[in-house]
């Protein structure tokens, strides 16, 4: 088995070291940007479908998993690289 891996402490790290960035567009949309520490930005978004139903950190935490998603495929790139 090769040693070239992306970790889950590599991209929870990573995901520390953040700001993130968390907005509510219209009545059910939310917005998130986290910006790396390298200063590249994953900008992912999610919605409902009753604005009734909208929770805002619910929205965060959807948007914060596909951020995360996203930054699997971008180390994953990144340590093939090499």
């Amino acid at each position: 088995m090769s040693d070239i891996r992306v970790t889950t402490e590599q991209v929870d790290a990573i995901l520390a070291e953040s700001t993130v960035e968390a907005v509510k567009l219209g009545e059910k949309t939310t917005v998130v940007a986290v910006t790396l520490p390298c200063g590249f930005v994953i900008v992912t978004s999610s919605s409902c479908i009753d604005p009734e139903n909208y929770s805002h950190s619910l929205g965060t935490s959807l948007c914060l998993k596909r951020a995360a998603d996203r930054l699997w495929e971008l180390e994953g790139y990144r340590v093939q690289s090499f």
